[in-house]
């Protein structure tokens, strides 16, 4: 039986080296979809509340434990069944895609949903910190281990005629 080494090995190696050069996503293309998103969340909730009658007609994603699981909800399970698009991503053409995993598992999706609230600390720094970090990742990234991409529409195969 052989002994592992008593040292770090990196298990994302390949995984980022196959990432090097992609474009990411703006900063403007990022915020667009994400006020996108929570205008359908907070859509939704708005007309859930009108629906069900409870009389004040409004929503206040922050001021309740409700509120709050819908956006992680939203975003979450968008971001997931999207295979890392949420409408208001696949409308401004970006994706979120892991650095150390082939594809978007739900934990991960639901980490980066939560990681929002993190991103929201201290004024929205976390947000900011877009502007700083190298790989244009915000608190939420790195909490997830993603990263955002500029998706880049493929060519459609072109289609030969069989010779005569």
């Amino acid at each position: 039986m052989s002994e592992r080494p008593n040292a770090f090995v990196t298990h994302t190696l390949d995984r980022t080296r196959s990432l090097e050069g992609t474009p990411l996503a703006s900063f403007s293309r990022r915020a667009l979809a994400w006020l996108t998103d929570f205008t359908i969340v907070a859509s939704g909730a708005l007309l859930w509340r009108i629906v069900i009658g409870d009389g004040q007609g409004s929503f206040s994603p922050f001021g309740s434990i409700s509120g709050l699981i819908a956006i992680v909800a939203y975003f979450g399970l968008a971001t997931y069944w999207g295979h890392g698009q949420t409408p208001g991503k696949k409308l401004f053409g970006i994706q979120v895609i892991s650095i150390s995993h082939e594809h978007l598992s739900l934990w991960h999706c639901i980490e980066r949903a939560l990681g929002y609230a993190a991103s929201t600390l201290e004024a929205g720094f976390g947000f900011w910190q877009y502007f700083i970090h190298h790989n244009r990742q915000t608190v939420h990234d790195r909490i997830a281990e993603t990263i955002v991409i500029r998706k880049l529409k493929t060519p459609a195969p072109v289609q030969t005629e069989p010779a005569a």
